[in-house]
C-alpha cells in the first residue's frame, strides 16, 4: 500500500472523467491503492442518490481497490489532528497518517494543515 484515495480520486477513476487521473492509477501496482472506509462511505452516499459513479461501476472499483476499515489507530490519529466540525476529510486524513499513506486528492486545500500528511494530486 502506498496511496488512500480520496472521494474525488474513486469518482474521477468511476466514470473514466479525468484522463491524468486514470493514467496515473494505472502506473501503479495492484497492491500499491487503497481507500478508506469513509472515503468510499461518501461516495457510496451519493451513488445511492443518483450521483456519479453508478452503482455498477462503484462495485467493480471496490473489487480492484481495496476498501480500508477504520480501526482504532486510525481514530487514535483522528483525535491528534486540529480539529475542524463535520469534515470527511479529517477522518479521511487520519486514516492515511495511521498507515503511513499518501493522500490522492483533488482537494489539497482540504487536507493542507494537516501536520505531517503527505498528499498528491493526480488532476495536475
Amino acid at each position: 500500500m502506498r496511496y488512500l484515495l480520496d472521494s474525488n480520486i474513486l469518482i474521477a477513476l468511476g466514470l473514466d472523467a479525468d484522463e491524468a487521473i486514470v493514467n496515473r492509477a494505472a502506473q501503479c501496482d495492484a497492491d500499491e491503492m487503497v481507500t478508506s472506509a469513509v472515503a468510499f462511505a461518501e461516495v457510496v452516499h451519493g451513488s445511492e442518490r443518483g450521483k456519479p459513479p453508478p452503482l455498477d461501476r462503484l462495485a467493480i472499483i471496490a473489487e480492484e481497490i481495496p476498501v480500508l476499515p477504520f480501526d482504532e489507530p486510525a481514530a487514535r490519529a483522528y483525535a491528534a489532528i486540529p480539529f475542524k466540525r463535520a469534515s470527511y476529510d479529517r477522518l479521511i486524513a487520519a486514516h492515511a497518517l495511521s498507515l503511513g499513506l499518501i493522500v490522492v486528492t483533488a482537494n489539497e486545500k482540504h487536507f493542507a494543515d494537516v501536520p505531517g500528511l503527505m498528499v498528491e494530486n493526480w488532476t495536475v
